[in-house]
């Protein structure tokens, strides 16, 4: 296929509008909607992991518009009554069939990496991790809307009728649905006796991902490999559509997706811990002195180490030898309904923890740390808890402060005010005794707080922890 060619086929075909409206389609959603693509150390434009899985997150339904607008494209000799005219020509059908796809591919795919070129430039702005282990997410992305529109392309021509591009739209849209939700995952209980789902091997077929919720995640090479055979199919049966003449032919056109899926089933993992793995160069610890982030956040460490280390020094002068001497991020990524396993010498700590993530100044971050290294928090992964353990949190760091104040992050101000009615007698309560008793009552809080067995609140009232 010359240049020419390709020159006129952009021209007459729907490939340009395709494109356009694929780029502005998804900037429009990214834009225009506030989602959890905007916030916290897993935002689009924070990490180039985390913005090449939120694009990837958007062919839920840019996929499906895809599909439509190929089989729309497939229609075109129906649709001009040509059929029988260039079935006479000598120019053999795979050549006008390469040029078509040539040109439909290469405007999906453009539109594409300018979405991801959008992002990208506000991720080296942002000082974002450098790597390439994200590459592959966007190429696979991208192969997915070319993949659907030939595929599109094969059934319009396959199928000429008006009625064709809405319904393999519909179609695309509900199968991408089930396997994000019904088909795609399996119900399970957690070791700890929490309900959850968890993606199963179906799921790897849709085009899309699951939300992003830690910045250190990533999809695995398998997975990749997997993907990849599967649209390789997929679009092997749409062009072996568009050339077929004849029913028998456009019958043998069905295997390659077929094989295609039966392959990629083969290749793509089963256990969900290998599906979505730790990208471990990212995960690895980078230190200033006892204070250490992942090398994903090594640019935050300078703003952490003044915090961390006032936050070490007040839990030492308020717990003794008992007090942590490190402060970590937490870079475990634990399965959804999985309840966390924290440390009595190093305060673990999540950027994204709703009490870390909302302090604004240093003396709120020391606030904050002081926070994890007292009551790191037991809401199972994927959970959030609001109640006792908030108020065990709040009494707990203004005994180590001197200074009961409502903690960032705690929702809005009725649960900041519900947090510090609860909290104030009891702190009062504990600040009163002798400083032997309420050393006891701290271990025994903390004891609860860290084995995540007992209530932690109650310990503080001088109650069996239960």
């Amino acid at each position: 296929m010359n240049i020419r060619v390709l020159r006129t086929e952009l021209r007459r075909s729907v490939a340009p509008w395709a494109g356009t409206v694929v780029l502005t389609s998804a900037l429009a959603f990214l834009y225009l909607v506030d989602g959890a693509w905007w916030r916290g150390s897993t935002a689009w434009t924070a990490q180039w992991t985390s913005l090449a899985l939120w694009t990837r997150g958007l062919l839920f339904y840019l996929w499906p518009l895809t599909v439509g607008l190929g089989a729309l494209q497939g229609l075109r000799d129906h649709r001009s009554r040509m059929t029988e005219l260039l079935t006479s020509t000598p120019r053999p059908a795979r050549h006008r069939a390469a040029a078509l796809t040539g040109a439909t591919a290469l405007t999906l795919a453009a539109a594409f990496a300018l979405l991801v070129l959008v992002g990208a430039v506000q991720v080296i702005a942002g000082s974002g991790y450098p790597h390439l282990g994200w590459l592959p997410v966007s190429l696979v992305g991208a192969l997915f809307l070319v993949a659907g529109a030939v595929l599109g392309m094969g059934a319009g021509r396959a199928l000429p009728s008006a009625l064709t591009p809405p319904a393999l739209a519909m179609g695309a849209f509900v199968f991408t649905a089930l396997l994000q939700s019904t088909l795609g995952r399996t119900e399970t209980t957690t070791a700890d006796g929490y309900p959850a789902t968890e993606p199963n091997r179906l799921s790897l077929l849709s085009p899309a991902v699951q939300e992003v919720r830690d910045v250190l995640v990533t999809l695995s090479v398998p997975v990749h490999v997997g993907q990849t055979v599967w649209l390789l199919g997929m679009a092997a049966t749409g062009f072996a559509l568009l050339v077929a003449a004849t029913p028998r032919g456009r019958l043998t056109a069905l295997v390659p997706v077929v094989a295609g899926a039966a392959l990629a089933l083969l290749v793509l993992p089963s256990d969900p811990r290998r599906m979505y793995v730790v990208d471990e160069a990212a995960a690895e610890l980078v230190c200033d002195g006892p204070v250490c982030v992942s090398r994903a956040h090594q640019a935050r460490l300078a703003g952490l180490v003044g915090p961390g280390e006032e936050a070490l020094r007040l839990l030492r002068g308020a717990l003794g030898d008992r007090a942590p001497v490190s402060v970590r991020e937490d870079t475990a990524v634990l399965p959804d309904g999985t309840l966390p396993r924290w440390s009595r010498t190093t305060v673990l700590f999540d950027f994204d923890d709703d009490v870390v993530a909302a302090a604004s100044t240093d003396r709120e971050l020391t606030r904050a740390l002081v926070a994890k290294g007292m009551v790191p928090g037991c809401a199972p992964a994927g959970w959030s808890r609001f109640g006792r353990e908030t108020f065990a949190r709040t009494a707990a760091v203004g005994w180590v402060l001197g200074d009961l104040r409502a903690l960032p992050g705690n929702g809005p101000a009725s649960m900041r005010h519900e947090a510090d009615a609860e909290a104030r007698p009891v702190w009062k309560e504990l600040t009163a005794l002798p400083r032997a008793e309420q050393l006891s009552r701290i271990e025994a809080m903390r004891a609860a707080a860290f084995s995540c067995e007992g209530d932690a609140f109650d310990a503080l009232t001088g109650g069996a922890s239960r």
